[in-house]
């Protein structure tokens, strides 16, 4: 398997250096990960260090908590594949979701993948948060929103990725979306063992150690 082909290997920190998104790209290039996940005022640089390479270039909106205005969050998405981001993963409105605002969570969905035109979407559900319906509900809502792929968490809530909460959401969009596994993943056979679970991406910031036989103890 080449599993290095699944990651989106990732620097979301508040603490980003210049240096740091650099070794990223250079990381990313050298071991031919899907992408680089950053947050948006990284993505400009991305894009010039990651251009005529087979690596592409995700943020995140509305990151780490979703609960910012709809119109924000697609402004934030148009402003990002403005400045060159090939792929966009997006937080939902949590709050929404438990009180049962499926509408609003589906508009608010629906906007940025307008924002996104052709470009990738991945919608964030924080699964740590939310009960197995509400996980199914979250997968349905952004399956009918027209997003390409659902996606367990940020990384900076109160839990990442689980074996049994891919196979769930597997299972709730089937084989038509794709399905990333984020949050704890520190090895290869943790990475394995969400792909087989049905993740068709991973991601993680200890992207050279999965693909190297190592573990980390980073925290996403």
């Amino acid at each position: 398997m080449n599993i290095a082909s699944y990651i989106d290997h990732t620097v979301l920190a508040a603490n980003t250096t210049s240096e740091k998104i650099s070794t990223l790209c250079k990381e990313a290039i050298e071991y031919h990960f899907a992408s680089v996940c950053i947050n948006s005022c990284h993505v400009k640089e991305c894009a010039k260090k990651l251009l005529n390479t087979d690596v592409s270039v995700c943020t995140v909106v509305g990151f780490p908590l979703g609960a910012m205005s709809t119109k924000a969050k697609a402004f934030e998405a148009e402003q990002a594949i403005n400045d060159g981001a090939d792929e966009i993963d997006m937080v939902i409105n949590i709050g929404w979701l438990k009180d049962g605002k499926d509408e609003l969570v589906l508009k608010d969905i629906q906007a940025v993948k307008q924002a996104c035109g052709d470009k990738l979407l991945k919608v964030i559900i924080e699964t740590c948060l939310l009960t197995d319906e509400e996980k199914i509900k979250a997968c349905a809502l952004a399956k009918k929103a027209g997003a390409d792929f659902v996606k367990t968490s940020t990384g900076f809530s109160t839990g990442g990725a689980t074996v049994e909460d891919v196979a769930l959401m597997r299972k709730t969009v089937g084989e038509e979306l794709g399905v990333k596994a984020s949050g704890g993943v520190h090895n290869y056979e943790e990475a394995k063992a969400m792909i087989d679970a049905g993740a068709t991406r991973i991601g993680a910031s200890c992207g050279v150690a999965i693909v190297t036989g190592a573990t980390s103890d980073e925290q996403y």
